[in-house]
């Protein structure tokens, strides 16, 4: 595929996993150099942008009234417009800096699966706003089994759970494209209002998302564990409106949870359904690979093996696989040029 320069002096060709939660950018010939908080905070008053990322995220919570901490991406699509826009330069800005350019970037995204040509074109417009010459979009899933070295191109049925913040993708790849996938909001935002949720029921207390979060890296399990994990947590008694702590266990994150995982068990249960025979039993054969930060959940993997019956591990580096696989296609697109979603596809069934 001509479309990606072999000129460094004009570009450089980078990938970008535009997620809910976090933005990570990949660089052709220097690798993954951005990981930061898809989040950006705006001054009301004077409509200039604040923060962006890391910045931005630390002030979710403790903004005055005039300015507004904004993560501009929903369940993996775009809700904000201008504001992705923003996101999108400031990375892009960042990942090019003291590197001069007669041009912009070539720029491959990967977005979740089954979005809409509407949502399609809405990414590849805003990194185009943003400075990048060309945009060229790549399923998650895709890009995660890249990524993760699977072998998407062989007659092989390959079956992977990709668990964002916003979305979790479910897709069997075969032959270069996807023959049966589902993309389900039960991902890691989820869990966290799971668990703001728990703790309100339960406890009778207030946290943020922020807290949950926390709580959800630090402690949080699907199985029980052969040490107990606990942490204290604080937050606003409802009944007093005072500030009070808790301490919480793996058990109770593993409670506020389960009907998030049973539900996302059923939605890989349709995609198996949804799959040819013959594909299945590679599936059956190989077994699931999971990456995204939900993998890094403790005892993920356990229980799927042990509801869905197929092997199940969590590729190295779970939360870059999806740009690193968008990196590899960077580094060397022809192989994978079946997998983009065409422009002209996009425009002419919008």
């Amino acid at each position: 595929m001509s479309k990606f320069s072999k000129n460094a002096l004009f570009s450089s060709d980078i990938a970008i996993d535009l997620g809910t939660a976090n933005t990570l950018v990949y660089v052709r010939g220097r690798g993954v150099v951005i990981n930061e908080p898809s989040v950006v905070a705006i001054n009301d008053k004077t409509h200039q942008v604040v923060a962006v990322g890391k910045e931005a995220k630390m002030m979710l919570g403790k903004t005055p009234a005039h300015i507004r901490v904004v993560r501009p991406l929903s369940h993996g699509v775009i809700s904000d417009f201008e504001v992705t826009e923003e996101l999108l330069t400031y990375f892009i800005n960042k990942a090019q800096s003291g590197r001069a350019r007669l041009f912009g970037p070539r720029v491959v995204i990967g977005v979740p699966t089954g979005v809409t040509n509407v949502q399609s074109r809405a990414v590849r417009d805003a990194a185009k706003n943003a400075g990048a010459r060309e945009a060229f979009i790549l399923e998650e899933p895709v890009a995660g089994a890249i990524g993760a070295k699977l072998p998407v191109s062989e007659a092989v049925g390959t079956m992977v759970l990709d668990i964002g913040g916003g979305t979790t993708d479910i897709a069997v790849i075969a032959l270069k494209g996807v023959v049966a996938s589902k993309s389900s909001h039960i991902a890691g935002d989820r869990f966290n209002d799971n668990i703001i949720e728990f703790v309100r029921s339960e406890f009778k207390l207030g946290i943020g998302e922020r807290t949950a979060e926390d709580v959800k890296l630090s402690i949080g399990a699907v199985i029980p564990l052969s040490e107990a994990l606990s942490r204290s947590v604080r937050g606003r008694d409802f009944a007093t409106g005072l500030p009070r702590e808790i301490t919480l266990t793996d058990s109770h994150v593993r409670e506020a949870i389960m009907p998030s995982i049973d539900a996302l068990m059923d939605a890989m249960k349709e995609v198996i359904e949804a799959t040819p025979p013959e594909l299945l039993s590679d599936v059956l054969q190989h077994g699931v690979t999971v990456f995204g930060g939900g993998a890094l959940l403790r005892g993920l993997p356990q229980i799927l093996e042990k509801m869905l019956g197929v092997p199940v591990k969590v590729t190295a580096d779970p939360l870059t696989a999806v740009v690193r696989g968008a990196g590899i296609v960077t580094e060397d697109p022809e192989p994978y040029a079946d997998f983009f979603i065409d422009e002209e596809d996009i425009l002419s069934e919008a």
